[in-house]
Parts: C-alpha cells; structure tokens; sequence
C-alpha cells in the first residue's frame, strides 16, 4: 500500500501552504525510501508555487534541495542500505538509455528528466517534493552525503551546490585563475566557496559593499560594488571566469568587458528579459557568454564529496513549517543569509 506522509501542500493557485499529508508510491525494485531530515527553499520553489514561470501542477508541494536518511530499500538496490545518509536534488527519473543519461548528463535525458516536484513521471504521476517527512527515489537518483556534512548545510548543496560546482569545474576555475562571482546570495555565496576552495582567485560583485566580511570569510579576496561607476574600468579584462547567480537584468557589454581574452561569463540565473550587447565585445578577444544547468547525478555526488573535504556547506537558517510563506517573502526581498531550511518534522498535519 502506498505510504502516507506529512507535507506542506499548495491545494491550488493562489492559495498558501497547508500542513497535510500525501501519498508516496509503494517501493519499486529499485527505489529506496528516505525520510526527509531538512529540505531547502530554492528561489525556483517561490516561482513555481507563485506561477511566475506559468502555471502549476496543483495540488503541489514543491522542494528539491533534500536531505535524509534511508528507511527502507527495493530488493534490487545495490548502492545503499537502511541508515545510509542520502540527498536528493532537482530530478527523480530518466531515460536511462539516451546518449546523454549514458554519459552522466541526465537533466538533459532525450525523452525528458522527470523533475522532483510539480513533473509528469513515466508512470503518469505527479511528482511531490521535499517539503515532506519521506520520500520514495530510485536509487539512480539518489546521492551519498558524507558524515562531514551536516545535514542542513548539505541540503541546499543538491541544488545551490551543483548549480554553481557544474559551471566552475567546466571552466576551469582553480590555481592561478581569476574568478567573479555576481551576486552574494543563496546561489553566490556558495559559488565563491566553492570557487575558493578550487584554488581560484575569487571577487565578488555585487549592488553594494554590505556583505563584504561574509565574501572574504567565505575565501573572496575583493568585493565591488557594481553601482560604482568606477568599477567597470578599474576591473577591465581581468577575469577567467565570471559566474553570474542573479536573475537580473545586467548590461552585458559591461561585464563582458571585464573578461580576459578566452574568458567566459556563465549565466546560471533566468532574468525576465534577454541580454543585449554588441557582437564585438565577444569576437574581439574570443570570449565567451554561455549558460549552465544543474549536472548529472555523477557530478552532484563528486560535488559533495567536493565540498565535504573542503569543508563547504551552506550558510543556513532553519526554519519551522509555519514559517514558509514568510520565508518566501523574504527570499524575495533578500532578507536572508542565505538559504532557508525547513526542519521537516515540524510538519504537523492539522
């Protein structure tokens, strides 16, 4: 019979979240169950529930940024056992079969990865996220988070943590490369440890100063303010590598104009409107402006074991369930330092 479990739930559009329970599928041959420990808000949760990249799947419960511990396993399972520690990120299922599921790049599956919430699986059910107490996965989609990391601070790495380990690995940050991160947020912050602990040289850019102690606790060597208008100058082909974490409108031609011959700006926000620069500010120095995804399964486990033997997690704060809907509010205004995480058994089905 399929397991009932405790979940924040979105009945439908419009609605806030409410604390009830929902069904997870009985186990496969090759499924483990987990229950849920912490799971991470992602500012793609708040665009979701809120429709703001187009409508919804409800009734919904969202969260892909999980963390917990294995309570049962499908007789096929090989890789993990009852009490293991494990993670779940941004997908749940794929083909298995197409040339990018078997090179270890399942979010681009040629039939379609199956995303962890608010998806349509290949047994034509829809998916339910993190912001519960358990959770039913394949064990292909499941990660091993190591004893260094504690849970909290390994939750926002399934997506955070991959999104910016992805881009950084593929362009090459590390010794004797310069690295600007764009944005100190729950993305950026992460970024610049991760970069640092790579052995790159790492700036951050960002509106103001005011996070200044936090970059440079975190391995940034200098922070700019973006609005100063000096900036731009001072800073002129300097950079490698640029990550890009905020989902603003920014005049590219500028920060393309901060990259060095070959160097690469890696967008990993969605702003609401395109990009406009002029095509000589990437022909004339043979540089780059790309985009970046999360990362396969294979790439989410060897971030984490990245980041558990740099001492890499999230700065976190945990939060109760009657405390998500304030908790998107600030996201959105950018009231936290710098993921919030829900402590789910503080879920109480009314």
């Amino acid at each position: 019979m399929p397991k009932t479990t405790a979940a924040l739930v979105i009945p439908a559009s419009g609605v806030p979240f409410e604390q009830s329970t929902i069904e997870r599928r009985d186990l496969r041959d090759d499924d483990i169950s987990i229950d849920i420990r912490y799971a991470g808000i992602c500012h793609s949760d708040i665009h979701t529930a809120r429709e703001e990249w187009g409508p919804a799947r409800f009734p919904l419960v969202p969260g892909h940024e999980i963390a917990g511990v294995v309570a049962e396993v499908g007789p096929s399972v090989t890789r993990f056992k009852v009490g293991d520690r494990v993670g779940v990120g941004c997908m749940v299922d794929s083909c298995g079969e197409c040339a990018m599921c078997k090179d270890g790049e399942e979010q681009f599956c040629e039939r379609g990865a199956v995303m962890t919430y608010g998806s349509i699986g290949y047994d034509d059910e829809v998916t339910y996220g993190g912001y519960s107490q358990s959770v039913v996965v394949s064990e292909r989609f499941t990660c091993r988070i190591p004893e260094e990391l504690e849970f909290e601070h390994a939750a926002p790495l399934l997506c955070a943590g991959i999104t910016t380990y992805a881009p950084l690995v593929r362009w090459g940050a590390g010794p004797g490369k310069k690295v600007a991160v764009v944005g100190m947020g729950g993305l950026g912050h992460v970024g610049v440890k991760i970069a640092a602990a790579m052995g790159a040289e790492v700036t951050v850019l960002s509106r103001s100063l005011a996070k200044s102690e936090d970059a440079r606790t975190y391995g940034a060597t200098h922070h700019y303010s973006t609005a100063e208008e000096s900036t731009f100058e001072e800073l002129a082909g300097r950079f490698d590598v640029i990550l890009n974490t905020v989902s603003a409108d920014l005049p590219m031609g500028d920060y393309l104009g901060l990259l060095r011959p070959f160097g690469a700006i890696v967008n990993v926000g969605l702003p609401p409107s395109s990009y406009e620069f002029a095509p000589g500010a990437v022909v004339g120095r043979s540089r780059v402006l790309a985009g970046s995804m999360i990362g396969g399964i294979a790439d989410t486990q060897a971030m984490l074991d990245f980041c558990a033997k740099h001492g890499v997690g999230a700065e976190v704060e945990v939060i109760t369930a009657d405390e998500v809907m304030t908790a998107y509010d600030k996201v959105v205004a950018g009231d936290v330092r710098y993921r919030y995480v829900i402590d789910t058994s503080t879920i109480q089905p009314k």
